[in-house]
């Protein structure tokens, strides 16, 4: 009998999020909004935290993971 495999906890923490930075593209298609959206939230500081590689901007997954768990967290203690 073979032991199963535990599966990678950070597969489970992004839960489907890629294993890669994520781009500001791929955070407007995970949302479903336009990517100037993305930048407002960026310039307001309402959306998941990002961090600059050089002139690029990144997402970590597991940041925006936190940050979607954060807001429905938040939406639960409001209803």
């Amino acid at each position: 009998m073979t032991k199963p495999i535990d599966p990678d906890p950070r597969a489970t923490l992004r839960g489907g999020l890629p294993d890669r930075y994520l781009t500001p593209d791929d955070i407007a298609e995970v949302f479903e909004v336009p990517l100037e959206t993305v930048y407002q939230w960026r310039k307001k500081r309402t959306g998941p935290p990002g961090f600059r590689i050089g002139k690029h901007l990144r997402y970590d997954p597991a940041d925006v993971r936190a940050y979607v768990t954060g807001r429905k967290d938040a939406d639960r203690n409001a209803a």
